[in-house]
Order: structure tokens, then C-alpha cells, then sequence
């Protein structure tokens, strides 16, 4: 089984977790919870913040507007899956003892939000009538 898939499963039934590897010191299970809810707060963010650009700007550009929503609302998606994912690869980690697992998310985020905010200034700065 590919460990993606394992730890798919373990998102649904994290006692399972415990299993491995000891029992670490609870404050670096505490850190990783939240670092986890961190994660979520973010998503939240940035549904809120797709929901807002649909409903707020509607004169903008119908094309515009909705591949600004979406891109928010996907990055948001995006990052509560990474969310759970990270938090089941961290702990693994930490009750086995290794590195903490390297990840490539945070900068595609950075990205993708870096890209709806030009987008954004590019709107306000030229104005948004269809």
C-alpha cells in the first residue's frame, strides 16, 4: 500500500498513529495540532476570501471574477487536505523520531495567493466593468 494511501486511512482513525514508534514528549504532538488548526484557519481564509470575490465584485468581469473565486476556493481546498495530511505525516514522525517530512505546499500556496493578489491589483488598477 503507497504511503499516501496509509495515510489517508490514518486521517480517519488516528489512534492508529500511536502505534508507531514511542510515546513523544505531548508537547510536540500539542505544537503539531496547531500547526494543524493553523492550516485550516488558512483554508478557511481563503474560502472566505473566494466566496467574498464572487459575491462582492459583481461587476467585474464574469471570467475574472469566477477564475478569481475558484483559484482562492481551491487553494482552500488544497491547503485543509494538506492540513490532515501533514499533521498524520509530522506525527508519524515525531513518535518515530525522524525529521519532520520536507514539503513543497507552503511555496505553491504562496504562489497561487501571490498570483490572485496581482490579479486583484491589476483590477482595481484598471477598474473592473465588463
Amino acid at each position: 500500500m503507497s504511503e499516501f494511501v496509509r495515510n489517508i486511512r490514518l486521517w480517519f482513525a488516528p489512534e492508529r498513529v500511536r502505534e508507531e514508534g514511542g510515546t513523544p514528549d505531548y508537547r510536540f504532538s500539542l505544537a503539531n495540532e496547531r500547526t494543524f488548526l493553523a492550516w485550516l484557519r488558512t483554508a478557511l481564509a481563503l474560502i472566505g476570501g473566494g466566496f467574498a470575490v464572487d459575491q462582492f465584485l459583481p461587476d467585474l468581469r464574469w471570467a475574472a471574477r469566477v477564475g478569481l473565486a475558484l483559484a482562492l476556493l481551491a487553494a482552500g481546498v488544497l491547503c485543509s487536505l494538506r492540513a490532515v495530511n501533514h499533521w498524520v505525516r509530522c506525527e508519524r514522525a515525531i513518535r518515530r523520531g525522524e525529521d519532520l517530512p520536507a514539503s513543497r505546499f507552503p511555496a505553491m500556496l504562496s504562489l497561487v495567493v501571490a498570483v490572485v493578489a496581482v490579479a486583484m491589483v491589476v483590477v482595481v488598477l484598471v477598474g473592473w466593468e465588463g
